[in-house]
């Protein structure tokens, strides 16, 4: 039954606004009717004319990356306490106070009220939520324990953002430390030095050799310095254009792997993904060929894809997932142990989970040391090269003083 949102007088004379469910257009202004309403506005929230390319039609995402592990836990404690889907839907749906929020959760109410499955109504806003998403819900309604799925669907996705916000947390000092460097050093190049060194280059004396070269470097920045800012610009559309080209981008991603600090980070980081959503989709009973390609397709290093793909057409070849694996360099040897001790104990899911958190705790710890040492560096970098520039500027007066002595 299509929803529809309304905007209505009420008997005292005052706008109210909500959703309802009706067959139809004129059925829902008769039930506004019905409850003492006057409609003033009444819109279709899901219809043919509200979807496209069979999703929800939205300008923006509903759901940030907390606000879905949110949403996602609230259903799981509403299902897993026993409320039929259709009525944690209508409590989720009262409940929300943004309005797309509430007009989206109406839609999937309403998809579900018309017989739909939950993993079908999801997949009309795809956006939202993702094929993995919509795999462990498919699975948790097919083995009858959405809510328990429901609940390890909320921690994975807890987990997930817990990463990323270390690794923000650990790379965004040493990345403002480095901005304001940078933005002062430019000003000390273009503004400082060239002001104070001024009243030096009219004498006859020779200027100290630094002077000298941070007056050249000086000079260099305010001549050609818009030129340099054009090139990295280009540089960053061009990088940006030849990603989307598949070979490249595996290419580029590979290479990215190489680097020293970050590439290993990188690559921990999507192992412990792959093997997390792995470990989730398994324990939810999907099976491990479609398992392995929902979890290939979260990698963002197509490189590391491309491994998982390959890996998966090994094991339908018949091959253990440990040993596909095991052939991947990419991947740490630690996801490869623990799949095959999971593939002898029959604990694939278990044994998977403890790798990827194994995994995801090494993510943090590399991290946070590189944070440690980057900082200090990034310091000692800043005062070295203030130094210089105060050195360039001090060694004419130094010079000067000794001229009149």
């Amino acid at each position: 039954m299509p929803a529809y949102k309304f905007e209505a007088l009420n008997a005292a004379g005052k706008t109210t606004t909500g959703l309802l469910e009706a067959e139809n257009l004129k059925a829902a202004r008769t039930q506004l009717r019905a409850q003492q309403l006057v409609p003033l506005d009444v819109t279709q929230v899901a219809s043919a004319g509200t979807q496209a390319k069979g999703g929800l039609r939205m300008t923006r995402r509903v759901f940030n990356s907390t606000g879905l592990t949110v949403w996602t836990r609230q259903l799981a404690g509403l299902v897993g306490s026993g409320l039929p889907l259709e009525r944690a839907l209508t409590a989720l749906s009262e409940e929300a106070e943004d309005q797309r929020q509430r007009e989206l959760v109406a839609h999937l109410r309403s998809e579900v009220n018309a017989g739909s499955p939950f993993a079908r109504a999801l997949g009309s806003a795809p956006r939202e939520f993702d094929d993995v998403y919509r795999a462990v819900v498919a699975a948790g309604e097919q083995s009858g324990a959405l809510g328990t799925v429901l609940e390890r669907l909320a921690d994975d996705l807890e987990e997930r953002q817990a990463l990323q916000s270390k690794l923000i947390g650990a790379t965004l000092y040493p990345a403002i430390v480095s901005l304001i460097a940078v933005v002062i050093v430019i000003f000390l190049v273009t503004y400082v030095v060239p002001q104070v060194a001024s009243v030096f280059t009219n004498s006859k004396r020779a200027l100290p050799g630094l002077t000298v070269a941070m007056l050249a470097i000086s000079a260099f920045v305010r001549n050609y310095g818009w030129l340099m800012l054009l090139a990295l610009i280009g540089a960053g559309v061009g990088l940006k254009l030849m990603l989307r080209n598949e070979v490249f981008r595996e290419q580029f991603d590979a290479t990215f792997l190489t680097l020293p600090l970050i590439g290993k980070l990188a690559r921990g980081y999507n192992a412990a993904r792959f093997s997390g959503t792995l470990a989730m989709l398994a324990g939810a009973g999907v099976p491990i060929l479609k398992a392995l390609q929902a979890a290939a397709e979260t990698l963002s290093n197509r490189a590391m894809r491309a491994d998982a793909m390959d890996a998966l057409v090994q094991v339908r070849e018949g091959a253990p997932l440990a040993s596909a694996l095991a052939g991947k360099k990419r991947f740490p040897g630690l996801l490869s142990m623990f799949a095959r001790l999971g593939e002898q104990t029959g604990q694939l899911p278990q044994m998977l989970d403890r790798a990827a958190r194994q995994t995801s705790r090494e993510v943090q710890r590399r991290a946070m040391a590189m944070a440690t040492i980057l900082e200090p560096l990034l310091i000692v970098a800043m005062g070295g090269i203030v130094m210089l520039i105060v050195l360039a500027v001090l060694l004419p007066i130094i010079q000067l003083n000794t001229w009149v002595k």
